[in-house]
């Protein structure tokens, strides 16, 4: 058995325990394999252990090993995986992020959103996106503010975008801080949710991603459906060393 197979092997004993903790099933929880900064060989040795969703950082450096990636998945024979961008996307590289992904799970701003949609539009696709939301005071953190005029705005217009087709929202917990402080922060995602899709009915909010490596038990139980693991997963990361966005 290979690290990465066993790693696979440990995650998914967590993601059970967790989920039996929650009172959840297992099959309600989506793992999506980050592989920002590794190679496509190492996407196609995940592939090959059944691992259909993949998350990326960054548009320039998933565009330079996507070919790679694209030949080894069919020199093995494998289905092709579902990959979604979940780094901050300029609007200016909408276009880019539309052709290149099967998803956008960092939406956070109405003018991005409309790139999108033109770009997915001329592509002639329906591209699925997530609403980022910015829960922690870190300036680092991307995401609209849900108390916004932007974001209310950006749920009012999203029904009409045809090529879009939002399906929930994603957040990030802020790093290292205390346990009662990221469950909060989920649970505050799964109240907004809640909340805009009773307000807006036209849209479908079923999506709800957070969690990483190192918290997603706790967003299982405050009902995540979408966790997204790298570290856990394919080890420690070397910091990423292509060019900059």
């Amino acid at each position: 058995m290979t690290a990465l197979a066993e790693n696979l092997a440990r995650l998914e004993f967590a993601i059970e325990a967790a989920c039996r903790k929650a009172g959840r099933a297992r099959r309600e929880i989506e793992l999506m394999a980050v592989s920002k900064t590794y190679p496509a060989e190492t996407m196609a040795e995940a592939a090959a252990l059944a691992l259909t969703l993949f998350g990326e950082n960054r548009v320039q450096e998933f565009a330079a090993k996507a070919p790679r990636a694209a030949e080894l998945w069919a020199e093995g024979a494998l289905p092709r995986p579902r990959v979604h961008l979940i780094g901050h996307l300029q609007s200016n590289k909408a276009a880019r992020a539309a052709e290149l992904f099967d998803g956008v799970d960092s939406l956070d701003s109405l003018r991005l959103a409309d790139r999108l949609n033109e770009a997915a539009g001329r592509l002639g696709k329906r591209l699925p996106v997530l609403i980022e939301v910015k829960l922690s005071t870190e300036e680092t953190k991307a995401g609209i503010d849900p108390e916004s005029a932007e974001a209310a705005q950006l749920l009012e217009r999203l029904p009409d975008l045809t090529h879009l087709d939002a399906q929930g929202l994603m957040t990030i917990a802020p790093w290292g801080a205390p346990e009662a402080e990221t469950r909060a922060c989920f649970r505050s995602l799964r109240t907004l949710c809640d909340r805009w899709a009773q307000a807006h009915p036209r849209l479908t909010l079923d999506v709800l991603s957070m969690g990483m490596s190192g918290d997603f038990p706790l967003a299982i139980e405050e009902g995540a459906t979408r966790i997204r693991i790298g570290t856990a997963l394919f080890g420690k990361r070397a910091p990423y060393a292509g060019p900059p966005e």
